[in-house]
């Protein structure tokens, strides 16, 4: 049976796991995350449907089921899982992806690879996506596309689906036309982008570099904007943008451009957080620290992710207050990325180096500054760290939104408010109020503002915390969702009559 919701995203909507030789598909262990986030999604149609990649290297090995159809609590719903060889995906997705568009999308000029990109490849891939999804989806499905690594795949559906609405979401960054056209297939995916219905942004800032770059590449008109709601607006914020791109026009095709930030299941964190045994576990954190203070940053192993800036910052402030040291130390969770590829693999060395220096220069044997780990760590633990920090400290030096602020909100209350040193350049900084911003590029900026969080009294970290836990809510996972079913609503009116009517985000 087609289905009428077809989503079409690189990773499984569940855990693969093998018990007693057999292969079961489990439910995510974490309602949080973007894989949840999309699979509520599937019960809102009559029928849902998902694509995915799976490395398999034969694909007429016993127990390789292309479509399966699975069952859990988000409903019933048809999995297509599309075989890739361990080459396609590498090229596709940690060669084109990771070294062409990542530094780009992120503004990192001086890390992109073009030489080993295998572009026939990375359409191949993209093809055998859009074919997949076109064999599920109805002829007026809408199918829904995420990220960067599927950038031709609307193109490509629109020629097999062309009664279909189609969408497509950035997660990440977008960068303006100076950086993005350095990309030699730049013409051919903007090409793709506009045989879209809609594409999807976090913030205003990444919906106009994309209207910057069409009209840079296709002469495209921008045909409707609107002013900028005040609450995505941060006071003085690096990544502000006062208005939003709704609609370009290309030789009468319409493309709406929809800016829309994704949120954390706030109240979920919530209650988590409010848990007897997770109380009990903080109370257990606080007392092992006994009078320091702790410092909690969480991150990806990415240079994007300024965890090198992070651990500078916390040396300097070592260098300066003595009177510090014994008092205060910072966790830093840096989950480690792909160690095959060679940038990620030396930013850990990096930090692992860095964090080596500051323990030996500065630890004694009852107290150790950093404390690194390289796992990722299970929300529940995560959440016990959130709610027992004094501050948790999110600095990239570009991040498309970044979610483990808004979960650090969604963790604390009035007893125990904490302070948030925010990143400029993290797409969510525009949207929570009451951080302590700072510039990571600006050694002056991370010192005061590590400063300032340490000192805070308790009755602005109060205030401070009241307001982001209210802008945190009020941008959560319902409120993305709500927007994106009622978003998609309007789409299918309008492409049914056939005219294009945009409305503000």
């Amino acid at each position: 049976m087609k289905s009428d919701l077809v989503i079409v995203y690189h990773r499984q909507p569940y855990e693969e796991v093998v018990e007693g030789g057999i292969t079961r598909y489990r439910e995510n262990s974490s309602p949080n995350g973007i894989v949840p986030t999309l699979k509520g999604f599937l019960g809102t149609a009559q029928r849902g449907a998902w694509v995915a990649w799976k490395e398999c290297a034969d694909t007429s090995a016993p127990g390789f089921d292309p479509v399966i159809e699975i069952s859990d609590s988000f409903g019933t719903y048809t999995v297509s899982r599309l075989p890739l060889t361990k080459e396609q995906v590498r090229s596709f997705y940690h060669v084109t992806s990771k070294e062409a568009f990542w530094p780009i999308l992120h503004g990192f000029k001086e890390r992109y690879n073009y030489d080993p990109v295998d572009w026939p490849t990375f359409r191949s891939v993209n093809w055998a996506f859009a074919e997949a999804a076109a064999e599920q989806a109805t002829d007026d499905a809408v199918i829904w596309i995420h990220d960067y690594n599927l950038w031709l795949v609307p193109g490509y559906l629109r020629q097999l689906k062309p009664d279909a609405t189609i969408c497509f979401f950035h997660h990440t960054p977008f960068p303006g036309p100076d950086m993005f056209n350095v990309l030699p297939w730049r013409g051919e995916i903007i090409d793709s982008l506009l045989a879209c219905d809609s594409v999807g942004f976090h913030i205003p800032r990444y919906a106009q570099n994309f209207a910057a770059v069409v009209r840079s590449l296709k002469a495209a008109r921008l045909v409707e904007e609107a002013e900028t709601p005040p609450r995505m607006l941060a006071t003085g914020g690096a990544l502000n943008d006062r208005l939003i791109p709704l609609e370009l026009d290309l030789g009468g095709k319409r493309t709406r451009i929809h800016t829309n930030p994704v949120g954390v299941n706030f109240d979920h964190i919530e209650t988590l957080a409010a848990r007897p045994d997770l109380r009990t576990r903080v109370d257990e954190i606080r007392a092992d620290l006994g009078d320091c203070k702790l410092v909690l940053s969480v991150s990806r192993t990415d240079y994007t992710k300024g965890n090198i800036q992070q651990l500078e910052a916390f040396d300097r402030l070592l260098q300066r207050r003595r009177d510090l040291h014994g008092k205060v130390r910072l966790m830093l969770v840096s989950v480690g990325a792909n160690r095959n590829m060679t940038a990620y693999a030396e930013v850990q060395e990096q930090i692992e180096s860095l964090t080596g220096r500051i323990n030996g220069t500065y630890g004694s044997f009852d107290w150790q500054p950093v404390s690194l780990i390289s796992r990722a760590i299970p929300l529940e633990q995560l959440v016990a760290y959130y709610a027992a920090a004094d501050v948790t400290s999110i600095t990239p030096l570009a991040d498309g939104l970044n979610l483990v602020a808004s979960e650090f909100c969604a963790a604390r209350d009035a007893q125990r408010p904490g302070a948030l040193v925010l990143s400029e350049f993290a797409g969510c900084a525009v949207l929570l109020d009451g951080a302590i911003p700072v510039n990571p590029f600006s050694a002056a900026s991370m010192d005061s503002g590590l400063e300032q969080a340490l000192a805070m009294t308790e009755d602005e970290a109060k205030a401070r915390m009241h307001a982001l836990r209210k802008s945190a809510k009020a941008w959560d996972i319902g409120t993305w969702t709500q927007r994106e079913i009622a978003h998609f609503k309007s789409l299918r009116i309008t492409r049914s009559a056939g005219k294009a009517t945009p409305s503000a985000a």
